[in-house]
């Protein structure tokens, strides 16, 4: 059966976050604009730097909850990489929507807002309320995705 635009990216999202080198979660981002593909990202180091998978996880190391101490992390967030991606290659995202199997973090809520992305599709929860209400009142719509069974 055919799926839908949706169904269709969020696929997608599988495959790029097999790319990741986090130890603890992998997420895959996709930016989308008019059912075209504009940019993906995946969770890991900027180009250049050891991965965590290479170096160890010193989030792991100092016993730092999930959504805590982004500093401490050697990666970005997949939805971070795709919108660098994006603007490294010169392409306009403003309008777009971002599918994502993790809601965003606060982070990467601040950035999603910025690039001008206006609707975020997403599979998995986040223990983020504050990027919840960043997103509502920014007016970008966060739709959490569920599979058709």
């Amino acid at each position: 059966m055919r799926p839908t635009w949706d169904e269709y990216f969020m696929e997608i999202v599988h495959v790029v976050k097999k790319r990741s080198t986090c130890l603890r979660r992998q997420v895959g981002a996709v930016i989308v604009k008019e059912n075209r593909i504009l940019s993906t990202g995946y969770n890991g180091a900027p180009t250049g730097i050891r991965h965590s998978s290479e170096t160890g996880c010193l989030r792991d190391k100092l016993k730092v909850p999930s959504g805590q101490r982004h500093e401490l992390c050697r990666g970005l967030h997949a939805e971070q990489n795709a919108i660098v991606h994006a603007a490294k290659c010169g392409v306009n995202i403003d309008g777009s929507t971002i599918y994502v199997t993790t809601q965003p973090c606060i982070v990467c809520t601040k950035m999603i807002i910025n690039a001008g992305i206006t609707k975020v599709i997403y599979e998995e929860d986040y223990p983020d309320e504050m990027a919840k209400e960043f997103l509502e009142e920014a007016g970008i719509q966060l739709v959490k995705f569920n599979w058709k069974k």
